[in-house]
Formats: structure tokens, C-alpha cells, sequence
């Protein structure tokens, strides 16, 4: 399918600077020996249920960092980087605890020994860690150790039918992404034992786990998957579809989770529901339609309330070669990209085309590097590095207009360097991240990703940091503690009763 530029859509300059990009970034706490930390979330980081900058993902050890929406790429990247700061600073005060640098995570315990996060004796706090619960006896807790970095993207004046527009042509054109960006191709043998792999030992040791010329584990059979979730239809071709495609998932009893039941015996819970989704944040995807809710109110309503408001990507691993995950270039890029997806033709799915595009990220995700790869395109085959080319080739207008509005040569750069990876594979972070572990750290994943940690712990460590800046961010925890207590002073009844309210599915519109 060739794409071309829709020009009559093609956005003035004052739409292309009302661009705003925020990020979400996840990361293991992790001790000097590489196995993970299981200590609580660090007090000097306040309440994971109330700051807006600093919370826990899935595990108590996992942390997620959180900038604001920025209209300037450097902003945000500078908010990034302030959160770690803050954050390494306040575990250096506690000990040598660090964050794992890399996608794939550390040395695991066993399944059940992996701290789920802890919100506080509040209905919402407590009914986080029992949403985690339910993922746990889903999917397992190792799965859910993998972190990425969520890339929230909105311009003025976009509706939601193109909004879904964009999710069409991203899911099409996620390949390049994970070809570009995608840095997790090998992983610490852990995070496989007692289950099925294709992985080949890397070297003559069993210190890590890989495929020649795979880009994204994270992203593959063995990353966030769940033949459960496979048989979910979800339709893109607009919000209404897309509502009540994820309203069936949410309401739908799914066999094997009524079989393991709201509650175990002894009165503790195992999970939120028995539907094949507890609540929306468990499907996964590539990206999703997103927007703010209110206070208790369900994302399903919002959406159908109010339309969507940004998009959340959410295929890009942790470049373990930058201090905080991702680099000004590749924002620059994922801009470009975004702002292709939004105005090029974009034709409706189908299921046929969703199945197709399913076994193109598998591939990728596994063998995006190897010489010749084909994917499938409509009825034909084509060569993955034509068809990346062509996709970047037709992004050169966009990158144009981007460095017209704010007065730059970055984003012709940001996709000139793009370009460049795909004739040149071996300079791919995935790449890269196998050359480090092979030649510098004895085929050891684990010493690969420490390496690295304790160079962004330095590294962020040694940077200026002021006074005030300390006393801002200690202040934001302090008030997050406050407005913790504030919820739990604030809540009446029994949590079964607010749990069946929130569960309800009138609750979603």
C-alpha cells in the first residue's frame, strides 16, 4: 500500500507547534549483584498512588517515571531527566540500589516471590495491587517485569476519527519502529525457565539467551502476550467500534478466569473480575486512543464521553545506551512518524489485514535484522528495508515542516539517522546491545545490563543539581503523602462494594 500525504490536511505551522509529547517510563529497581531489589517503593519518593511524577508499574520494584505534556521536545526530556535525578538521589540515600537499564528485565526470584505494587489501604489503593493480583495469576509475574517507555502524542484540531485514522496506519507501519528503536535481543535466562523458547544461548555459556537477528523479545511471542487476549476483535476503524469491541472483552466471563474466581478461599482476592479484561489498562497493544479521566471515572466512559484526546505508544524499549531511555533524535523521529500515520491515507482494517499485521511484529520483533527479510503486504511479500525505506522516504515532507515551525534541522536529521539504520543494521541499538554483551561482557546479559545501570546511576548522580530543585521535588512527595491519606480518611462502605460499583458495567458508558 503506498501512502501519500493528504496535502489539503496538511496542518499550519501553529497546529504543528501546538504538538505535545509526554513520556511514561517504566524501570526495575535493582541491586549491585543484578538480581531485583525487593524493597518497598523508596519513602523519599512519596505515595505511588497520588504523584503525579513518580509511581510503581506493575511490581513494587518496578518504577515508572512520568513527565508532564510538552509543546517542546528538549522540555520534556529535561522533566525526564530531573525525575531520575530526584529519584537516584533519593535510593542513594537508602543504599546502592539502581535502575535497570534495559527492557528485559534482571535477575528474577521466583514467580511469586515478584513484590506486586502497594497503593495504600484506600478501595483505589487496594484495588490497584489486586488488578496486579489478577495479571499475576493471568500471566504470570515474570511477564509483567518488562518495561518500555509509553510515548503520549496529541496535536490541536485532531478528531477522533483521525485519531483512529493514525492508529490504522501506525499498526501498518510499526515494523520500522521496531526495526529503528527496538533494543531488547537477548535476555537473562530467568525470564524463561520452565517455558517454552526458540532462544539460542549466546556464546558457549547460558549467561543470556537471544536470537541472531531479532530486535524486540519485548515485543515478540515471548514479550507481552496472551493467547487469552488473541481472541479479542478489536476494530480500529473508529470509537464507536473500538468501544464496543473493549466492552465485550471487559464484560465477556472468560471460562478459565471464573474458574479461578473473584476469591480464593480464604477470603483474599485473586483478581478484579472474571471477564478476559479486569479493566482497560489490561489490553494490550501498540498504541491506544486515549483520555484524562475524572476521579473514579472508567477510561472506556471517557473515551465515549469526551473522544480521544492523545495516543500512547507503547512498542519502544528502553535504549539502554541513553541515560533516561530515549534520546531527543528518536522523539524527533517518533513526531515525524506520528504526524505520517495522522495524514496519509489510512483504509480501514479488517481482520484479515489485523492477523497479517500480528505475524509482520512477530518477525520483526525476532528476525527484523536478518538479511533479506520478507514481510506480507497485502497479497505480496516485500523486502522489510524497501518497505521501511519507503515509509521514511515519505516522511521527508513531515520532518520538513517540523524544522520550518520551530525554526531547526532536527527533525530532517532525527529521520536522515533513521534512514541511515536501515541500510546499516549493525548501528541498531539492538544491534549494538548484542556487540557490548558478546565482546565486552563475556555473553553475560546480566553484566551487559549492570554495566550499564551503574553508568546512568553515575552519570545522573554527577549532574547539577540545586537546592531548590531538591526541596520542589521533596515537597511534591510530602503532598503526595497527604493527599494519599486524604483518599483513605475520605472512604466509606466496604471495598466489595466499591469494587462491584467500579466493576459494574454501567460504569462504562
Amino acid at each position: 500500500m503506498n501512502s501519500k500525504p493528504k496535502p489539503s490536511l496538511f496542518p499550519a505551522a501553529e497546529r504543528l507547534s501546538g504538538i505535545r509529547r509526554g513520556i511514561e517510563k517504566e524501570g526495575l529497581r535493582v541491586l549491585p549483584t543484578g538480581f531485583l531489589a525487593l524493597t518497598p517503593h523508596p519513602a523519599g519518593l512519596g505515595s505511588a498512588l497520588t504523584h503525579p511524577h513518580i509511581t510503581t508499574d506493575y511490581s513494587e520494584s518496578q518504577l515508572e517515571l512520568i513527565t508532564s505534556a510538552h509543546l517542546g521536545v528538549q522540555e520534556c526530556l529535561d522533566e525526564l531527566q530531573q525525575v531520575h535525578q530526584y529519584t537516584l538521589r533519593s535510593m542513594a540515600a537508602l543504599g546502592e540500589e539502581m535502575v535497570w537499564a534495559s527492557s528485559m528485565p534482571c535477575g528474577l526470584p521466583t514467580d511469586e516471590t515478584i513484590p506486586l505494587g502497594r497503593y495504600g489501604s484506600s478501595h483505589s489503593g487496594r484495588s490497584k495491587s489486586v488488578y496486579r493480583m489478577g495479571l499475576g495469576h493471568r500471566y504470570g509475574r515474570r511477564m509483567q517485569t518488562i518495561s518500555g517507555i509509553h510515548y503520549n502524542w496529541s496535536m490541536p484540531g485532531v478528531s477522533s476519527e483521525e485519531y483512529f485514522a493514525l492508529i490504522r496506519n501506525f499498526r501498518r507501519h510499526a515494523f520500522v519502529l521496531l526495526y529503528l528503536f527496538g533494543a531488547s535481543p537477548a535476555l537473562c535466562p530467568c525470564f524463561v525457565e520452565g517455558r517454552e523458547h526458540r532462544l539460542l544461548p549466546l556464546g558457549d555459556g547460558q549467561k543470556a539467551l537471544y536470537l541472531p537477528y531479532a530486535t524486540s523479545l519485548r515485543m515478540g511471542r515471548l514479550g507481552y502476550q496472551s493467547d487469552a487476549q488473541a481472541s479479542i476483535n478489536v476494530s480500529y476503524n473508529g470509537l464507536d467500534g473500538y468501544a464496543d469491541s473493549l466492552y465485550q472483552a471487559l464484560t465477556q466471563p472468560y471460562p478459565a478466569y471464573e474458574q479461578l474466581g473473584i476469591r480464593n478461599p480464604g477470603g483474599d482476592y485473586n483478581q478484579l473480575g472474571t471477564s478476559l479484561l479486569q479493566i482497560e489498562n489490561e489490553f494490550y497493544g501498540t498504541i491506544r486512543p486515549k483520555r484524562t479521566t475524572h476521579s473514579g471515572e472508567r477510561p472506556l466512559h471517557a473515551l465515549r464521553e469526551r473522544g480521544v484526546e492523545y495516543v500512547e505508544v507503547r512498542l519502544m524499549d528502553l535504549d539502554p545506551f541513553e541515560p533516561v531511555g530515549i534520546n531527543a533524535s528518536t522523539m524527533r523521529m517518533l513526531d515525524v512518524f506520528l504526524l505520517h500515520c495522522l495524514l496519509t491515507d489510512s483504509p480501514n482494517d479488517c481482520p484479515e489485514e489485523i492477523t497479517q499485521l500480528k505475524h509482520n511484529q512477530h518477525l520483526v520483533a525476532e528476525r527484523g535484522r536478518e538479511p533479506g527479510l520478507m514481510l506480507q503486504r497485502g497479497n505480496e511479500q516485500v523486502l522489510l528495508s524497501s518497505w521501511a525505506q519507503q515509509v521514511l522516504d515519505e516522511c521527508l515532507p513531515f520532518a520538513q515542516a517540523l524544522d520550518a515551525t520551530h525554526g531547526t534541522d532536527a527533525y530532517s536529521e532525527a529521520l536522515a539517522l533513521a534512514q541511515s539504520r536501515v541500510a546499516q543494521p549493525e548501528t541498531t541499538p539492538s544491534a549494538r546491545v548484542l556487540d557490548h554483551t558478546h565482546r565486552l561482557h563475556g555473553n553475560s546479559f546480566m553484566q551487559f545490563g549492570l554495566t550499564q545501570s551503574l553508568w546512568v546511576r553515575e552519570h545522573l548522580l554527577s549532574l547539577p543539581w540545586t537546592d531548590a530543585q531538591q526541596a520542589q521535588w521533596a515537597q511534591l512527595a510530602a503532598k503526595s503523602e497527604q493527599d494519599q491519606r486524604a483518599i483513605e480518611a475520605a472512604d466509606t462502605g466496604t471495598f466489595e462494594a466499591w469494587r462491584q460499583r467500579y466493576m459494574d458495567p454501567a460504569a462504562l458508558g
